[in-house]
């Protein structure tokens, strides 16, 4: 682990190369998974101040779920998570071409509709947190669907913390990702001559 301000960081994070290849994965992080995206009772507020802008990029199902239950409910671990549909699908996902997965809010924002870019626990994945009293941990968590993010990533000599700057950035501020940024390269520059993890 590093540790960036109150922060300590994976090194999975610095380690690791990753981007995201939807043309192979077809967006199933949105999918796959027994709960929803956790969100934040204020990002809860704007979803459904959002949602007359998407309503109708959803699923007749979805549409239908959250008429009766809401955008969002409480977990079996007790977290405010999105709500979902056929016990895995986010309600928020939609689909394009090819059958790819997309995400309605984010869909809305980048054509200018909305100004809330979507949760951000979804911008930041692969990228988990944990806040404790004392800090917060930032957690890189590895998944099979994902493997080929891996595989991209490292074609590209795209580390994790890199392909996440947008998002890391948002979460944490500027001065804590050059932070993080400067101590990521001298790390690697230590290890290995900047060799990154193993599969």
């Amino acid at each position: 682990m590093l540790q960036i301000q109150d922060t300590l960081v994976s090194l999975d994070l610095i380690e690791r190369f990753f981007c995201c290849d939807l043309d192979k994965c077809l967006g199933e992080c949105c999918i796959e998974g027994d709960a929803g995206a956790p969100i934040t009772e204020e990002e809860r507020t704007t979803i459904e101040q959002i949602l007359p802008e998407i309503i109708d990029d959803l699923q007749p199902a979805a549409r239908e779920e959250i008429e009766r239950n809401g955008v969002a409910y409480i977990d079996e671990e007790g977290d405010l998570v999105t709500s979902i549909i056929d016990g895995r699908n986010c309600v928020f996902s939609c689909y394009g071409e090819g059958g790819m997965c997309q995400c309605a809010i984010e869909k809305a924002w980048r054509q200018g509709r909305i100004g809330f870019m979507k949760p951000l626990s979804c911008h930041l994945y692969p990228v988990r947190i944990a806040r404790y009293p004392s800090f917060t941990a930032v957690n890189f968590h590895r998944w099979k669907i994902c493997k080929c993010a891996e595989v991209l990533g490292r074609a590209k000599g795209i580390r994790a913390y890199e392909f996440l700057e947008g998002p890391l950035t948002r979460c944490f501020g500027a001065e804590w990702y050059n932070e993080l940024k400067l101590t990521a390269q001298e790390y690697l520059a230590q290890t290995e001559g900047g060799v990154g993890a193993p599969d």
